[in-house]
């Protein structure tokens, strides 16, 4: 692992240190543009990774984060949340966080994003989100995940689902 910097990666260290978060930022030395690679990299189980994924709700950029060991299902979170969820595509992801898909953190947006985070993540006493680069990624725990983002917890695939 190496130390880098990158624009988007320096506004999320910022904004850790605005929260407290003890968690640093870790330069990977692949990229680790899925769960299963983030997972593998820093030797974890997949659950633990935090995946932020946008999405569009009634057309407004929303942020769920989520499971590595999960699927968001769109049409039953979309119900769930009273709308229509949708994955956003490259663009609005760019436009709504100012990174890229694969490399997309849960904070250091230009704008506030509404955001939910997956119950399933509080099962673990940290969790593993990306840094705003698909080689960065830092630890956090549920709560401060969840303080941070200002995100609503709720559930994002049906209990069958996961049984």
């Amino acid at each position: 692992m190496t130390a880098r910097t990158h624009p988007a990666v320096t506004i999320v260290e910022t904004v850790l240190r605005d929260y407290g978060v003890a968690g640093e930022v870790t330069w990977l030395d692949g990229a680790a543009t899925t769960a299963a690679l983030a997972a593998e990299a820093l030797g974890i189980e997949v659950g633990a990774i935090a995946n932020s994924l946008v999405f569009t709700l009634d057309g407004e950029p929303t942020l769920i984060m989520t499971s590595g060991a999960h699927r968001v299902d769109t049409t039953w979170v979309g119900e769930q949340l009273g709308g229509r969820l949708k994955r956003a595509d490259a663009e609005m992801v760019k436009a709504a966080t100012g990174q890229v898909i694969g490399g997309v953190a849960p904070v250091g947006h230009p704008a506030p994003i509404r955001t939910y985070v997956d119950a399933a993540l509080a099962a673990y006493p940290e969790v593993w989100a990306a840094a705003g680069h698909a080689h960065t990624v830092f630890p956090v725990t549920f709560e401060e995940l969840v303080r941070m983002t200002g995100g609503q917890v709720i559930v994002v695939e049906p209990a069958e689902a996961s049984a």
